[in-house]
């Protein structure tokens, strides 16, 4: 049997990671492709928890800069991450995957409540739990749910996934001489203000030494590389 380097970890999908080749809402190839990474690594038998975005149907500061409330343009954005949630709830579970989606906006007809002990006890069984509706605050980002519910449920890693394969100092994507960071502080992440998670979310990881990896979700078999302890991506380090 293959040797885990974790057992309980986080994902944290970003709402436009889901938009795939779209302009718009769920690219249901990228749902498919999380999803059968994911069931990957739960017949391995570790415990998945996962954080989803709302990104590819709502974002709420640019929504505010145009003059609606703050407040309720947060509000919106945390309804557009349980879409996205039952969008790969759905895929997970035609895969044969059980799941369980909990949000932080209390929505008993489509989704549990979080409950911090029930969460555990549903990843002690092997169901991949989705975590819902950011913090259920407005001003806190989807990094920063994904933060803390790790941190909640003893979660040893974050994963972030993206559309790249790290981090770095500019983007690859429009700049050829792109350097991409193999490892990296907090600290570093801090000081130097890179994307990484939102700084917020990266002082709580600094101040409780959660580490944190960026990669690639949309090539197969890297959420299980990096579980088995490969070197992809960017790992984010207290030291």
């Amino acid at each position: 049997m293959e040797e885990l380097k974790y057992n309980r970890v986080l994902l944290k999908i970003s709402g436009e990671a889901l938009l795939g080749d779209l302009d718009y809402g769920i690219d249901p190839k990228v749902t498919n492709n999380i999803s059968s990474q994911i069931k990957e690594v739960v017949e391995l038998g570790v415990e998945v928890a996962v954080v989803v975005g709302g990104g590819n149907f709502w974002r709420g500061i640019p929504a505010s800069s145009n003059g609606m409330d703050r407040t309720t343009a947060d509000y919106i954005g945390m309804l557009a991450t349980i879409m996205n949630a039952l969008g790969l709830q759905n895929a997970l579970e035609r895969m044969g995957i059980i799941t369980r989606v909990q949000t932080a906006i209390s929505m008993q007809e489509i989704a549990e409540p979080f409950i911090r002990r029930r969460a555990v006890r549903h990843l002690e069984k092997k169901r991949v739990v989705i975590f819902a509706g950011g913090t259920s605050n407005p001003y806190f980002t989807t990094d920063t749910a994904a933060a803390l519910r790790a941190l909640e449920i003893e979660a040893e890693i974050i994963f972030k996934a993206t559309k790249v394969d790290g981090v770095y100092d500019k983007d690859p994507l429009k700049f050829k001489d792109a350097r991409k960071f193999v490892k990296l502080t907090f600290l570093d992440v801090l000081k130097k203000n890179i994307r990484v998670l939102d700084s917020t979310a990266t002082s709580l990881c600094m101040e409780n030494n959660l580490p944190i990896v960026v990669f690639d979700i949309t090539k197969p078999g890297n959420i299980k590389g990096v579980i088995m302890g490969k070197k992809i991506g960017t790992l984010v380090t207290k030291e």
